[in-house]
Order: structure tokens, then C-alpha cells, then sequence
């Protein structure tokens, strides 16, 4: 007679079959299961999320994968929406004026490429009628420099500043001596170079068509969503359209007034390339917190060059003083107000674009950053006025 015990759940099992201790190991496995918890609430918890944040990130991951793959075609894309929702409102305005809505998008665009070229135009004839005077007087300071080397603290003789001199020239020279680097450079040279007008065609031809037809191209986008998702995704696009819109026009004042207080600064300090200095100051102030600064720098440089140390002292003084107005006025108001976007967020996107696109995705990651905001925003205050709705409440009312 077989040996016998009691299981778990008090049915006999027999010890001496192997086919019984399996099931009765299955058995109290399962009731182990359904009454003692083998992992704890927090780490099945942390894994739940764990594999989420996994899964988003490396479906992120994949987007931007994706995005610089195709570079050459979405940083256009990019840059031709921001030049959109800077342009949108002039040719609303031409087209309420009777105007037939493409013959008013051609018309701007005529207008506003004419007046980047004319603006290029003055700023290159100013460059080339005061470059040789800032070229002479960067070869006269090159020439007090080594006579301060000469009879200054360091005390260097004719020979030894000729061997240095001579060393540079070397390195330079061999840096371009190579027949497979210059092959390279120049090869590096017209690719960057055909990309650029590339690049341009597409954005010209893109700002058109969304000025043109951007409801319709809107409109098709959202049918390539499941029919019950294309209202959320129809309200949070205007959204973040209204977002897009405001930043930009946000940014060219922040812009105009860097511009403007910087080239005023140089204007009365007499340095030389003034409206060379405003145009690069008003280009840098797209790439917000950073950029406005980063190329009044040139103007201290020029003031160094042509002036003296002690007026580039006075011209960093005015760069800092015009970029503290920028950051305790205009941008709180401006950004925060209009935008509804948190300095800290500003600069964490600035990092974030630079470390995946350099420079460009400085230019573009803040209003990026500001769509997902309004966007996020938007939904949570739907979500919030569905909850509401259904437990008949009176709807949440939206933050301002």
C-alpha cells in the first residue's frame, strides 16, 4: 500500500509516484501563487513602468533615428513650418483684401525674399568697403603684440618669435599640403554647398504649398489617423499650431530688440560694421538664452580691433546690459506669458537640440518644446472636462 500525505489543498497524494509529487508540487506552487506574493508591490510596480519607459524610448529613439537619416529633407521641413507661422498672418492679410489665396502667398514671399537679399546686399557692401581698415589694424595689433612680446615681461628675441612664426606656418601649410585633404575638403565643400540649395529649393517650395494649402494638407494628415483619435488629434495640431505661432513671433521681437540695442551700443561707441553687427545679432537671437549673446560677441571682437581694449570693455558692458533687459523683461513676459514655457525648460531643450542636432536643433527644440507643452496642456484639460462631465460636475476651469 502506497504511503500516503496530505497536500495543501487536504486532497491524499502519494509520495511514491513521480507523477504525484509533480501535481502536488503544481498544486501548492498555485496556491502559493493566489495567497503569498513572491514579488513586492513596488518592484512589480517599478518593472511595469520599467519596460513602458523602455518601450517609448526606444520608439523615440527610432523617430530621431529616423529624422536625421532623412535630414536633408526634414531640417528643411522644419525650418519652412517656423518660416509659416512667421509669414501666415501677412498673407492672411492679403488674401482678406480680395486677392486669390496663392497669388497672395507668391506676392509675400516675393516680398520677404527681397527684403533678406537687400538687407544681405547693404550688410555685404558695408563689410567690403570697411574691411581693409580692420584688416590693416588687425596686422598693426598682430605687430604691437610682438613688440610687446619683444620688450615686454616676456623678453623674446627676433629669432625665437621667427621660429614660432615660422612653426605656424608650417602647420597650416601642412594641414593643406596633402593632395587626399585638399581632395577631400573640396569634396566636403560642394557637397555642404549642394545640400545648402537643396535645402533652400525645399524650404521655398514647402513654405509655399503649407501658405498655399495648408488646410488641406492638415486636414489629410489627420485622415491618416483611426477615426475616433482624429478630433483630439485635429484640436491638439491647432494648438499647437496657435503655440508655434506665438512663439515665433515672440522670438523676432526678443530678436528685433537684441538687434536694435546692440547695434545702438556700437553706433554710439563708434565701432565700425554696424548694421553687419545688427544682422548677425538679430540671426543669433533665434537660438534663444545663447544666441544673441554668442554673436553680440563679434561686435566686442570688432571693437577690440578697431578701437582698443578699454572700448570693448564698454561695448561687453552694453552686450551684457542689453541681454539682461532680454532675460529679466522680455523673455519672462514674452515666453511666459505668450508661450507659457519655464526658463529651465527653455535652456534643457537648448541642450537637449544641441546634443542631438548641434546647432540646428538648438534653433529648433524650443519650439518643439513649446508645442508639446500646449499640446499636453490641452489634452489633460479635455481629459479633465471628460471626468468631470461624467461625474456631473461643472467643467475645470482652464489655467491661464
Amino acid at each position: 500500500m502506497l504511503e500516503e500525505r496530505r497536500g495543501v489543498l487536504g486532497d491524499p497524494v502519494p509520495t511514491t509516484s513521480p507523477y504525484a509529487a509533480l501535481a502536488a508540487a503544481t498544486q501548492i506552487a498555485s496556491h502559493h501563487d493566489e495567497t503569498t506574493p513572491h514579488v513586492p508591490y513596488g518592484i512589480r510596480l517599478a518593472a511595469a513602468w520599467g519596460w513602458r519607459i523602455i518601450v517609448i524610448a526606444g520608439a523615440g529613439f527610432g523617430v530621431l533615428w529616423l529624422l536625421g537619416y532623412f535630414s536633408e529633407i526634414t531640417i528643411p521641413i522644419a525650418v519652412a513650418i517656423l518660416v509659416t507661422a512667421l509669414v501666415r498672418p501677412a498673407v492672411d492679410r492679403v488674401v482678406n483684401l480680395h486677392v486669390h489665396r496663392g497669388l497672395a502667398t507668391l506676392l509675400v514671399m516675393i516680398l520677404g525674399l527681397g527684403a533678406v537679399v537687400g538687407m544681405l546686399t547693404l550688410v555685404g557692401q558695408q563689410v567690403s568697403t570697411q574691411f581693409d581698415d580692420l584688416w590693416t589694424k588687425v596686422v598693426d595689433g598682430l605687430e604691437e603684440i610682438q613688440d610687446w612680446a619683444r620688450n615686454g615681461p616676456l623678453g623674446l628675441s627676433d629669432a625665437q618669435l621667427n621660429t614660432w612664426i615660422d612653426r605656424a606656418t608650417e602647420s597650416i601649410e601642412e594641414w593643406g599640403s596633402s593632395g587626399t585633404g585638399v581632395v577631400d575638403r573640396v569634396t566636403e565643400v560642394g557637397t555642404t554647398v549642394t545640400h545648402f540649395f537643396a535645402g533652400f529649393f525645399i524650404v521655398l517650395f514647402a513654405t509655399y504649398f503649407f501658405l498655399y494649402q495648408g488646410g488641406r494638407i492638415w486636414d489629410w494628415v489627420v485622415r491618416l489617423f483611426p477615426r475616433n483619435a482624429r478630433e483630439s488629434v485635429d484640436t491638439s495640431g491647432r494648438i499647437a499650431w496657435a503655440s508655434l505661432t506665438s512663439f515665433v513671433r515672440a522670438t523676432v521681437l526678443v530678436a528685433l530688440v537684441d538687434a536694435i540695442g546692440i547695434a545702438v551700443v556700437a553706433w554710439l561707441l563708434g565701432v565700425p560694421l554696424v548694421l553687419a553687427i545688427a544682422t548677425l545679432v538679430f540671426l543669433g537671437a533665434f537660438i534663444p538664452i545663447v544666441g544673441a549673446f554668442v554673436s553680440g560677441l563679434v561686435a566686442v571682437l570688432v571693437a577690440l580691433v578697431d578701437q582698443g581694449p578699454w572700448v570693448a570693455l564698454f561695448m561687453l558692458a552694453g552686450v551684457i546690459a542689453v541681454q539682461q533687459v532680454e532675460a529679466h523683461i522680455l523673455q519672462p513676459f514674452l515666453m511666459g506669458h505668450l508661450v507659457q514655457l519655464h526658463p529651465l525648460a527653455i535652456i534643457l531643450a537648448i541642450g537637449a537640440g544641441l546634443t542631438v542636432a548641434g546647432i540646428v536643433g538648438a534653433l529648433i527644440a524650443v519650439p518643439l518644446a513649446a508645442c508639446i507643452n500646449a499640446v499636453v496642456r490641452h489634452l489633460s484639460a479635455r481629459a479633465e472636462a471628460a471626468q468631470a462631465a461624467s461625474a456631473g460636475e461643472p467643467p475645470p476651469v482652464a489655467a491661464t
